[in-house]
């Protein structure tokens, strides 16, 4: 077997896995449950998925947060962040500086978004950083084999 790829999830890639759970984001729940995927995340990757958990729109009890942490945190790779920081383009939501940091500290095979400030910045990352940033289908069509 090889080396499962290290990938970084964006929260909204994770919270549509944990929560949704239908197409690619059951698939990108499964490949983390099955070691085709190592998940790579930080205290700023975790501290957002938490919080994203917690809104009140999408109703969750403290117990099924938890439950849903208790599906993904056990099958990431915990990476330090360096500081300072590895150098990144700049991005227009600063909430997204933390996942490219986590690609480049962590040595990422690739970041996966549906936030369209990260993918907007995927040229530009992948020439300066050496690291893709793509979509769900995109990791999927290009980067796993079905």
């Amino acid at each position: 077997m090889s080396a499962p790829l290290r990938v970084v999830l964006d929260t909204n890639v994770v919270l549509s896995a944990l929560v949704f759970g239908g197409g690619n984001a059951g698939k990108m729940r499964h490949a983390w449950q099955t070691g085709l995927i190592l998940p790579l995340a930080s205290t700023a990757s975790i501290q957002e998925l938490v919080r994203v958990l917690a809104c009140p729109k999408f109703r969750l009890s403290a117990h099924a947060q938890q439950e849903l942490l208790g599906d993904y945190v056990p099958f990431v790779e915990t990476v330090r962040i360096p500081t300072p920081p590895p150098n990144v383009p700049a991005c227009r939501d600063p909430m997204d500086t933390p996942f490219m940091h986590l690609a480049l500290a962590g040595r990422a095979d690739v970041l996966v978004s549906g936030d369209q400030d990260l993918l907007a910045l995927a040229t530009d990352f992948e020439q300066q950083c050496a690291c893709p940033i793509c979509d769900t289908g995109s990791f999927f069509s290009g980067y796993v084999n079905k």
